[in-house]
């Protein structure tokens, strides 16, 4: 963790921030995750075959995901030698590079158009714009399971998006972010528990809730300064102490602490039943003496709270920037 990589961090998180993914770039260039993701799909259409035993697709499921986890070790080794003799300018090349990786204008700009989706278009307007960030079936939501998908969604990848891979650059350069997005990629396509992804796919899901692990537990804290500095101490503790005490009751090990956080910064009510690709995943609600009735103010103040918790990041890591440059 040096005094160099810290600084570049910032300077992404900052750059990320103002810019976001310009749409105009991303149409004339593949994204670095389109052509992650494009290689994973490859891996799956040859490597992920019906006829093979469920020991065999276990096997083959974590030699391809070492295979590609390697390679972006490599990639991320080489991208940091060539930038590193560049002084200056290679610095910033590398905060460029980092800052296509964070999710912080782009994630919230997603979430605010379910809320303006909502006001200007009513309840099929919001669910148009949040069927672009969730997995559940839209035409199953009201109004209130709207807003608390946009919510649930912007907690979650807080975690995922923005703190865990901005955590792997500072522990580990360039090498950790693109093994941690690559990572991140493959069990979004291929760590589903699904009849085809359940043994191949078993090797990169428990991979991400490892590399997920510190991100999720820090992005409590985050929230809570973010829930401070917009609604004041007690929305802090609630976030802390709903965080601590629900977190748990959410199917994934790491999603629940974002979650459980926002929702006790908010004093709302998430999760609880919901339905994707039209089966029903039934699970309790998290903060359930929150409010049951989610709003579209409710999803403007949690896009306030991530906004102040990433300003919480960047102070963060700058502080322990000037800390490693005296120690």
């Amino acid at each position: 963790m040096s005094t160099e990589t810290l600084v570049a961090l910032v300077a992404a998180l900052l750059l990320d921030r103002i810019v976001g993914d310009p749409d105009w770039l991303w149409r004339r260039l593949p994204h670095p995750v389109v052509l992650f993701g494009a290689m994973i799909g490859w891996c799956d259409r040859t490597f992920n075959r019906k006829r093979l035993g469920d020991k065999t697709l276990k096997l083959s499921g974590a030699l391809v995901i070492a295979a590609l986890l390697a390679w972006s070790l490599v990639c991320g080794w080489l991208l940091h030698r060539l930038f590193s003799p560049l002084g200056l300018v290679g610095m910033a090349l590398e905060a460029i590079l980092v800052a296509i990786f964070l999710a912080q204008k782009s994630l919230a700009d997603h979430v605010s158009r379910v809320a303006s989706g909502i006001r200007t278009g009513g309840l099929e307007g919001g669910r148009k714009a949040v069927s672009m960030i969730v997995g559940r079936d839209p035409e199953t939501l009201d109004e209130p399971a709207v807003c608390r998908a946009a919510i649930e969604s912007l907690a979650e990848n807080f975690s995922d998006g923005v703190v865990a891979p901005a955590f792997w650059y500072a522990v580990l350069g360039l090498p950790g972010l693109l093994v941690y997005k690559m990572l991140n990629t493959a069990d979004s396509m291929i760590g589903h528990k699904s009849p085809k992804y359940l043994h191949f796919g078993w090797a990169s899901a428990r991979l991400d809730d490892l590399a997920n692990l510190p991100a999720a537990r820090l992005s409590i804290f985050l929230i809570a300064v973010g829930a401070a500095f917009t609604d004041g101490r007690r929305a802090a503790r609630s976030a802390l102490g709903t965080a601590l005490r629900d977190h748990g009751l959410h199917r994934s090990p790491n999603s629940g602490w974002p979650e459980a956080a926002m929702a006790g910064a908010l004093g709302v009510q998430l999760a609880g039943p919901r339905i994707y690709a039209g089966s029903l995943v039934n699970e309790p609600m998290i903060n359930g003496s929150g409010r049951a009735v989610a709003t579209v103010g409710d999803v403007e103040a949690g896009v306030s709270v991530f906004y102040r918790a990433c300003a919480t990041l960047v102070v963060l890591v700058g502080l322990v920037a000037v800390a490693a440059s005296i120690f």
